[in-house]
C-alpha cells in the first residue's frame, strides 16, 4: 500500500513511518521543515516539504504521490506545556483548515482511505467543539477513520517519564497501534492505555 503521512516527523510520525515501511509499504513522509526532510529519508519514507494551509500545493503533492491512504498526524503544539493556550488557536486551525484541506487532497487523489489522530480526554467546550466539529466530524462523514489516543508520555512529551492521568498512551505503543488503524472500519478508534484498538 502507498501511505502519505501528513506530520510525518512528529513524535507519532518519526515512530510510525518505520513500523509502516517495516510492513512492507510505500511511504511518503509530509513535514514543513526541511531540514527534517533526511531524517525522514533515514527512516525509509520519501520526503515531501508541503504546508497543509497551502491548499494548492498540497493537493499537488498528494496527488503527485498517489497514495492508498492518507495518515492525518498533524498538530501545531509548543514545546512547554505551560504554552499551551497561547497555542490554542494555531492547533485548532490544524484541525479545522488543515483537516479540510487534506481530506480534499486524498479525495482528489483518490486515496481509499484516510485516517487523522484526536484525543480521548476531556476538554472544555469550546476546545471540545473545535476538535468534533471541525476535525472528526470532517473525517467521519468522509468515511475516514478517527483515532482518539490518550494522552501521551514518553519522551520529547510533556510526560518524559512519569504516565499522565488516564486515559493515556506511551509513544511508542500508540504508533505500534496505529498502524493496526489500517484494517479498522470508518468510525471512531480509541487507542489508550496500550490495551488496543477499541472501536
Amino acid at each position: 500500500m502507498r501511505i502519505f503521512v501528513a506530520g510525518a516527523s512528529g513524535l507519532i510520525g518519526v515512530r510510525l513511518v518505520p513500523l509502516l515501511v517495516a510492513a512492507g509499504h510505500e511511504v511518503a513522509g509530509m513535514t514543513r521543515s526541511p531540514d527534517k526532510a533526511g531524517r525522514l529519508r533515514d527512516l525509509g519514507a520519501e520526503p515531501v516539504i508541503g504546508d497543509v494551509f497551502d491548499a494548492g500545493a498540497l493537493a499537488e503533492a498528494v496527488g503527485a504521490y498517489g497514495p492508498d491512504c492518507v495518515f492525518h498526524q498533524l498538530t501545531d503544539l509548543p514545546d512547554k506545556v505551560g504554552d499551551m493556550a497561547s497555542f490554542g488557536a494555531r492547533n485548532d486551525r490544524i484541525r479545522s483548515e488543515g483537516t479540510h484541506n487534506l481530506l480534499a487532497a486524498a479525495v482528489a487523489a483518490g486515496a481509499e482511505q484516510f485516517i487523522a489522530q484526536s484525543i480521548a480526554w476531556e476538554q472544555s467546550d469550546e476546545a471540545r467543539r473545535a476538535v468534533t466539529a471541525s476535525h472528526e466530524r470532517t473525517v467521519l462523514e468522509a468515511g475516514g477513520v478517527v483515532i482518539r489516543y490518550g494522552q501521551f508520555w514518553g519522551p520529547g512529551t510533556y510526560y518524559e517519564t512519569t504516565p499522565p492521568p488516564r486515559p493515556r498512551i506511551h509513544l511508542d505503543d500508540a504508533a505500534r497501534l496505529s498502524v493496526l488503524a489500517l484494517e479498522a472500519p470508518p468510525g471512531v478508534t480509541l487507542t489508550i492505555d496500550d490495551r488496543g484498538l477499541q472501536a
